[in-house]
């Protein structure tokens, strides 16, 4: 909401109040020839509309079933399903058309009934279902959050519906003992109790082979699987030493984005406090293991309580570096930075640093075990009885960019490098077309590898189709919304400002509107809108923040003219036919509640999400 208390004319923009409308209007009413990235912005747009139709055409069904063989795994199951329109709910948030919102949310309702009636044989805990009141039966978060991916940044778009919000209570609940069946957290530990974890609980066992590959398949010529095994054998053999799994494990912190979108939905202090504990909680062993997050905490509450004694024991620790069955080489298989997500989902709620600093002691303590050879540093990435190995010249480095993005902080932007921020910095001018321009490229090439796929439902797993998939958003958080990828792991989104159709009454940014993000401070955003429509006015709704989580403070033109001060965490801007202009908006960040609420419906509070609507 806009406080006006004087109406001026600089050489781009014109302010005023317009007495039409029940909020005051920002009027941008100078002339501009829409810019080269405005115009590539928009086709980027209509291209991923296009090639996404395309997409789902091809590989699902009337139902929204995925056209392919259905098995459980983690080699190919029921999170990559879903995965194939991961960034489809994120594209309708920018302003895409409803088709891409109808399609997603069809792939979603139909992967649900698809996998609750495909059932397994020999892997016990799913042959009633591979999933479970519509989430996984009981599985590791690698897995569970590629496939939340879509369904966490389904908000963004539409968190009015009542099956979301329902489902957003229910998955937040297995994690806060709210369902009987699925005692997951143990609350006087701030644990969950086991790697495997979901809707019928924790996994209180060794884990075997089989639960990790799923019911014998037959493979040699007929699938490709995306770990390279030839045979039922191999696909045994490579998961034969993720046994390891009782006790909590850093990558449970990304089960936090279910209680933060409860939180975000409800406004409800208990899904914030059961995140901020949880999450505190890791932080404190973190600090207590020396600076390093420990990747096993027992039952007992102990780090290495399962494991030994071990702090960096069990599957997918510090430790976990197994053997190739293909031909016996080593991998590494490390998942202790997706636990960063809790601590990013922690910063949302309170702007308070100790969460990220706490992951910037790490890098240090890491990096300071580098060794020199042959004149070479080389860093360490794991650890194990006889202490740190897998050294590589690049130092560790896991996790800076959301680090930066989110302190912007000096000594925080030195640990990384990225053309988009060199962009924002002032430098590399060229860098918005070239990205632009590579997406449109990306996108090309994917729905030429889609006319020319061969396989056919029956060769076919739920994995097969993923990188077919043409949607293509990066560019477009970066330049339109100053934001950040949230990554296929179930993150909710970061962004700086985000867009709504007024008229429309929607999310994402009118039609022939483009928006370039050129600069970013701690406290600040300086953004260009234009209309390319020539004849027609537009209206865009400017919120600070992807959930309205910052404070606006101020806004002003180019052209040396005052501020205009601004209460709340939205603007509307009305852009006259052919208009744009260039304005910087001052803000707290990270000092308001989110919420997924629209913007005009934000002063209802927690009832502006209340839904008769399925």
């Amino acid at each position: 909401m806009l406080n006006l208390r004087t109406c001026f004319l600089s050489a781009f923009v014109v302010w005023s109040a317009t007495t039409a409308a029940a909020e005051p209007i920002v009027r941008i009413a100078s002339p501009l020839p829409p810019p080269a990235w405005a115009l590539l912005q928009r086709q980027l747009i209509t291209a991923n509309e296009d090639a996404c139709e395309v997409f789902f055409n091809r590989y699902f069904d009337e139902r929204g079933w995925l056209l392919c063989v259905e098995r459980w795994g983690g080699d190919d199951g029921p999170d990559d399903a879903i995965e194939n329109v991961n960034d489809w709910p994120i594209l309708h948030a920018l302003g895409a058309s409803d088709e891409i919102h109808k399609m997603a949310v069809k792939a979603w309702e139909g992967h649900l009934r698809q996998y609750t009636l495909a059932k397994t044989t020999d892997v016990p805990f799913a042959r009633d279902g591979m999933y479970y009141k519509e989430f996984p039966v009981t599985f590791d978060w690698v897995h569970n959050g590629e496939g939340l991916t879509v369904f966490n940044v389904m908000g963004l778009s539409d968190p009015y519906s009542r099956s979301f919000q329902r489902r957003t209570r229910r998955f937040a609940g297995f994690y806060m003992n709210e369902d009987p069946g699925a005692r997951n957290y143990d609350d006087q530990h701030k644990i969950i109790r086991s790697l495997f974890n979901g809707s019928r609980g924790p996994l209180l066992r060794k884990a075997t082979a089989v639960d990790w590959a799923g019911d014998p398949i037959e493979v040699k010529n007929r699938f490709r699987l995306g770990h390279g095994e030839e045979s039922y054998e191999q696909m045994l053999a490579h998961f034969k030493d993720y046994n390891d799994i009782v006790g909590d494990h850093p990558q449970n912190m990304l089960a936090t984005s279910l209680a933060l979108n409860a939180y975000m939905l409800s406004g409800e202090n208990k899904y914030r406090d059961w995140l901020l504990g949880y999450v505190e909680a890791w932080r404190r062993r973190t600090i207590e293991n020396g600076g390093v997050i420990p990747t096993n905490i027992g039952l007992d509450g102990k780090i290495g309580g399962a494991t030994n004694g071990k702090w960096y024991g069990g599957v997918y620790g510090w430790a976990f570096s197994v053997e190739v069955p293909q031909d016996g080489t080593l991998a590494h298989r490390n998942t202790h930075a997706l636990g960063f997500t809790g601590f990013m989902n922690a910063y949302m709620l309170t702007g308070d640093d100790r969460f990220l600093d706490v992951w910037r002691k790490q890098i240090d303590v890491v990096n300071s075990k580098k060794q020199v050879r042959g004149g070479v540093s080389v860093y360490p990435r794991m650890f194990g009885d006889d202490g740190w190995y897998n050294f590589s010249p690049a130092k560790y480095a896991t996790n800076t960019m959301e680090i930066y993005y989110l302190s912007c902080r000096a000594d925080d932007r030195k640990r990384i490098s990225h053309p988009w921020l060199d962009y924002l910095d002032g430098g590399n001018p060229g860098y918005p077309e070239r990205a632009l321009r590579g997406d449109l490229e990306r996108i090309r090439r994917r729905v030429q590898q889609i006319y020319a796929d061969e396989t056919t439902p029956d060769t076919r797993l739920a994995d097969d189709p993923m990188h077919l998939n043409p949607a293509s958003v990066s560019a477009l958080l970066h330049l339109m919304c100053g934001g950040i990828h949230p990554k296929h792991q179930g993150n909710v989104l970061h962004a700086r400002l985000r867009y709504f159709d007024p008229v429309a009454r929607r999310a994402g940014i009118p039609r022939d509107v483009a928006a370039l993000v050129s600069k970013m401070t701690p406290d600040s955003v300086t953004v260009t809108l234009v209309n390319t429509n020539q004849i027609e006015a537009r209206q865009v709704v400017v919120q600070a923040g992807a959930y309205g989580e910052h404070q606006l403070r101020a806004i002003s033109a180019t052209g040396g003219r005052p501020p205009l001060n601004v209460t709340g965490d939205y603007v509307t801007v009305q852009l006259d036919p052919g208009a744009g202009g260039t304005f910087t908006i001052s803000m707290d960040r990270y000092s308001r509640p989110p919420t997924m609420a629209f913007p005009w419906d934000r002063a209802q509070g927690p009832a502006a999400l209340r839904s008769d609507r399925p």
